[in-house]
C-alpha cells in the first residue's frame, strides 16, 4: 500500500484530490480538447474515486490509480459522444409519435434492431466503439468493402427511422 494515502481515510483522499486534481484535469483536457468535458470528467472521476478509496489496495500509487479512473472516465465520455453524434445525424428533428429517452437511445437501439443483424454489427462498431473500416473488417472477418456497403445500407434504413440527416450527410469512409 502506498505509504503516504491510508484507504478509506478521508483526510488522505482529500489530500490525495488536492495533491492530484490539476494533473488529472490537465490530462484529460489534452485528450479531450475541450477544457468543459475535461472538468466535468475530472469531477466524475473523482465521485467515482471517493466512493471506491475504501476499497483501493495499494497495487499501484493513489496517483496513478485515481489517473486509471479518469482516463476511463474520458473514454466512457468520448463513446457517449459518438452515440450522440450517431443520433443528432440519424434522427429528424419533431419526432412524431414515439417517445425518446433524453438522448435518444431508446429510438436508436429500437431502431438498430429492425436492421439485418450484419448491418448492426458494423454501425455499433463503428459509432459506439469508434472502429475504423478495417478494424470492423478483421473483427467480422469480411473485406473493407462489404463494411462500407453495411455501413451505408445501415444508414440508410436508419435515416428514416430517426429522421433528419440527409443522405450522405454520415460519412462512413474512416479508413
Amino acid at each position: 500500500m502506498d505509504a503516504a494515502y491510508r484507504a478509506g481515510n478521508r483526510d488522505d483522499f482529500d489530500r490525495l484530490y488536492r495533491d492530484t486534481y490539476a494533473r488529472v484535469r490537465y490530462m484529460l483536457q489534452g485528450i479531450l480538447r475541450d477544457h468543459a468535458a475535461a472538468e466535468d470528467c475530472a469531477q466524475e472521476a473523482f465521485v467515482k474515486a471517493f466512493r471506491a478509496w475504501s476499497s483501493w489496495r495499494g497495487d499501484a500509487p493513489a496517483t496513478a490509480w485515481v489517473h486509471r479512473i479518469a482516463l476511463n472516465e474520458a473514454t466512457s465520455y468520448r463513446r457517449k459522444q459518438r452515440l450522440h453524434s450517431l443520433v443528432d445525424a440519424l434522427r429528424g428533428a419533431g419526432h412524431e409519435g414515439r417517445t425518446a429517452g433524453p438522448d435518444g437511445a431508446v429510438d436508436l437501439l429500437d431502431a438498430l434492431r429492425t436492421l439485418p443483424p450484419k448491418e448492426a454489427a458494423a454501425i455499433v462498431l463503428r459509432f459506439h466503439h469508434g472502429f475504423s473500416n478495417r478494424e470492423i473488417a478483421a473483427a467480422l472477418r469480411v473485406p473493407e468493402s462489404t463494411v462500407a456497403s453495411r455501413l451505408a445500407a445501415g444508414r440508410r434504413r436508419l435515416q428514416p427511422l430517426l429522421r433528419r440527416a440527409p443522405p450522405g450527410e454520415l460519412s462512413t469512409a474512416r479508413r
